[in-house]
């Protein structure tokens, strides 16, 4: 099979998370100015990989055993892949293909058209990946234990505060985005996002038997959770987070806010987890920062509980110590 990097620009770079970025082809192609900030990025696997373009928007991947999709043939295409070698590699994977294979495209193209659709948006053109000389930024992460390689944080250099911009993501396009700003001024987020949405549903696993319900981006990014960015969950982000058909664990902030989220959940008949956590600790990043991942995680099912009476007690616990 073709080794996709072979046709790659030769000014790009690796990062330690696997992503490599360079200039990415499509932008010409989708209507933006050509890209010279090294915004698109591939990551193989074996012979498998996806592509993703943080100016235009543009994805693209590829799984040995499926046809090759119309937009991979075009990402092939404007890295200059002959029309012949498409072929062969068309032709190559579908002799891996199997019954699993065509189950598993049936199944993607089924879940896909069942899940909830958001426009797709392009991000400002001055926004740009961090990397290593942004040590402002790497160390705010870095303080909320969070690793920037893990996902692809950004920086506006028009904004005139210093800040952190997250993409939202779905279905692998950006629908949205959050600037999250380090200085001491009001507001702290400035939010750009569709109704509806949750952050945090690209990462989840299809094996995974629980989803983690939190209100902040950053304690969803802690633990791999999913993210309402608010203490409440409307009827779209229900029937979102529903759609994955797993048991929903939701873990509020610990303050006055928080407890209207858990009053929802049990409405929604959701597992609720409150942990004894030390004073300290109001929310799941807040937990990782000091306690670690691992132990953050671990408290959180000990403490699930979907009790009614159960949860309406704890609630009372925390809501008295916030009154004290």
């Amino acid at each position: 099979m073709i080794d996709i990097q072979t046709y790659l620009p030769a000014k790009r770079k690796a990062t330690s998370s696997g992503w490599v970025s360079f200039n990415a082809p499509c932008c010409v192609h989708n209507g933006e100015t050509q890209d010279r900030r090294r915004r698109g990025g591939i990551k193989t696997n074996d012979n498998d990989w996806s592509y993703h373009c943080f100016n235009c928007g543009f994805t693209a991947s590829f799984v040995l055993g499926r046809t090759l999709s119309f937009k991979a043939r075009r990402l092939l295409s404007w890295l200059n892949v002959p029309q012949e070698e498409i072929e062969r590699i068309n032709l190559e994977s579908l002799k891996h293909r199997s019954i699993e294979g065509i189950l598993d495209d049936r199944q993607s193209e089924k879940t896909t058209t069942q899940r909830v659709q958001f426009k797709n948006k392009m991000l400002v053109e001055s926004a740009q990946l961090i990397d290593d000389s942004d040590q402002d930024l790497i160390e705010y992460l870095q303080s909320r234990s969070i690793d920037y390689h893990e996902y692809p944080f950004m920086k506006d250099q028009q904004q005139k505060r210093p800040g952190i911009l997250i993409p939202f993501t779905y279905n692998n396009q950006i629908v949205g985005q959050t600037i999250r700003f380090l200085d001491d001024r009001k507001p702290k987020y400035l939010n750009d996002l569709p109704t509806g949405y949750v952050f945090g549903m690209d990462w989840q696993s299809e094996n995974w038997q629980q989803v983690i319900v939190v209100e902040g981006v950053f304690d969803a990014l802690s633990i791999s959770g999913v993210a309402v960015l608010h203490a409440d969950v409307n009827d779209a982000q229900v029937q979102l987070i529903q759609s994955l058909g797993r048991d929903v664990v939701v873990v509020p902030d610990q303050d006055t806010a928080g407890m209207k989220l858990v009053d929802r959940a049990v409405e929604l008949g959701w597992g609720v987890s409150m942990p004894d956590w030390p004073d300290d600790i109001k929310d799941v990043n807040d937990a990782v920062r000091t306690l670690g991942k691992l132990t953050t995680l671990l408290t959180i099912m000990q403490a699930k509980d979907t009790s009614r009476i159960k949860i309406e007690l704890r609630k009372k616990q925390i809501v008295k110590r916030l009154r004290d």
